[in-house]
């Protein structure tokens, strides 16, 4: 049985499409929920996700920052939902978008870095990467089909936005066009934001629901945020990377505010589900020039992104949703694993069984969770059919506890320096005392180690089953 056809979104693409998701849907939910796609239902409320790229969780001013301004999403916080304990489940962007889309863990998802073998034969390698990833589903594609017009902006690493189940989009995908992690998408933000309020006027002309991914390469470098910007960080006492990464934070927060603004302009914003999450940390190195370490490694702060430690993984998690929920902030832990079953609970598609996380906006569920987990893979190393091949850290948040566990996982690139001076089996920290972990207390509290990494044992034997991985992981000595 095909689609129906539902206007603005082509038929040739809903079959394309259906076939595509054929393998994973009898497994998933009902047929009958995706087919026939359902009628214009303009009561159905829009959802925006809007993603940072390479930002601390420290780094807004929302979060306490001294010095960094992002009005636009204070803002958005004073009417939301805020988790200002938010963690992503690697802190690397590929993996961590391919587990936000499929709310799945990276060992379960397969994609576990931002290459197969470094700069390699990329094209090549990548496609049966891609191939494994799409035999899961993805809420883009559950959306898409179940009437909601979808468009993809900015970092997208999957090859093209309609290999994704966008309706529409910016990415081509194409190696031979140098098509690699969002291409023409990474124009979005720096360049307008003509391709988004194009879309957006899209669906409200054809009368239909939408979804908007805007993942715009902000923060991330290259960090030349417009003079005005840059003139106002230029201080004695800021380094020039910090100076330009702060510049680059507040552009990112501008762009933030002209698209939310352009949803109260068109009269939507009351009808719009906006969420907020970063896909992963960044620190410039010039914050960690006092460690030896760090002259390995010069392209950012050890610690920061590509780490399991807390400016690397941490990150404010927002679900702004007016007339429908009371804004505050959370003491309840939020994941990046949440997205999926979230956005699918907004937009009434009943939520995989599979999945891992929760809907954020169940109290119940959030009240229950007790610890958080999360990984570190070798950043430009993925071994397809065997993840953990390149496993460097497994790591649980229980409360203020969080225990961080090594590995010895395959490392070909010269990105092993973002990892291999660390040789300690164990680190222990406690967060509320210690929010930047620069007190190890492993060797202090045996008990608590043991038992957290029975927890990451336990989480692991939970998850395994949807995963052709090693079982038999031992940490590094």
């Amino acid at each position: 049985m095909r689609p129906s056809r539902s206007e603005g979104i082509s038929s040739a693409f809903q079959f394309q499409l259906f076939e595509r998701m054929k393998p994973t849907l009898s497994f998933i939910l009902p047929v009958g929920l995706c087919l026939p796609l359902i009628a214009s239902e303009p009561s159905r409320p829009n959802i925006v996700l809007i993603i940072s790229d390479d930002q601390a969780w420290t780094d807004y001013g929302f979060m306490g920052h001294p010095s960094v301004q992002t009005p636009h999403l204070d803002e958005l916080a004073s009417r939301s939902l805020l988790f200002d304990r938010g963690y992503v489940a690697a802190p690397l962007c590929r993996p961590s978008l391919a587990t936000m889309l499929t709310g799945l863990y990276p060992f379960q998802h397969g994609i576990t870095g931002n290459d197969v073998d470094g700069h390699n034969n990329r094209a090549v390698l990548d496609k049966s990467l891609r191939e494994s990833f799409y035999k899961q589903p993805n809420f883009i594609q559950m959306l898409s089909l179940n009437g909601y017009l979808t468009h993809q902006s900015g970092k997208w690493w999957e090859g093209s936005y309609q290999d994704g189940g966008f309706t529409h989009g910016m990415t081509h995908g194409d190696p031979a066009r140098n098509g690699r992690h969002g291409d023409m998408g990474l124009k979005i933000g720096r360049e307008g934001m003509q391709p988004v309020t194009d879309f957006i006027d899209l669906a409200l002309d054809q009368q239909k629901p939408f979804f908007l991914w805007y993942a715009p390469l902000l923060p991330h470098e290259p960090h030349n945020p417009p003079q005005r910007l840059l003139e106002k960080y230029n201080k004695p006492d800021l380094a020039a990377d910090v100076a330009k990464y702060y510049a680059t934070c507040e552009w990112f927060d501008e762009t933030c505010g002209e698209l939310l603004g352009y949803l109260k302009k068109k009269g939507v914003a009351d009808n719009t589900v906006v969420l907020y999450i970063c896909d992963n940390g960044w620190a410039a190195p010039s914050t960690n020039a006092d460690d030896p370490n760090q002259k390995l490694w010069k392209a950012y702060a050890q610690r920061s992104k590509s780490s399991p430690y807390e400016k690397g993984i941490r990150t404010p998690i927002m679900i702004s949703w007016p007339g429908h929920l009371e804004a505050g902030r959370m003491v309840d832990f939020a994941h990046a694993i949440d997205l999926f079953p979230t956005i699918a609970a907004v937009a009434g598609i009943e939520i995989p069984a599979n999945l891992p996380g929760i809907n954020l906006l169940d109290a119940e569920a959030r009240k229950d969770r007790k610890q958080v987990f999360g990984v570190c893979y070798s950043t430009h190393n993925v071994t397809i059919g065997s993840p953990d091949d390149t496993l460097q850290y497994l790591w649980c948040v229980e409360d203020q506890w969080k225990l961080i566990v090594r590995y010895n996982g395959k490392d070909t690139t010269q990105y092993r320096n973002l990892h291999e001076w660390d040789s300690a089996p164990f680190h222990l920290y406690h967060l509320r005392d210690d929010p930047h972990e620069e007190k190890d207390l492993a060797g202090e509290h045996p008990d608590i180690v043991d038992r957290l990494t029975q927890a990451i044992e336990d989480w692991r034997n939970r998850t395994l089953p949807l995963a052709e991985t090693k079982r038999d992981l031992t940490p590094r000595k």
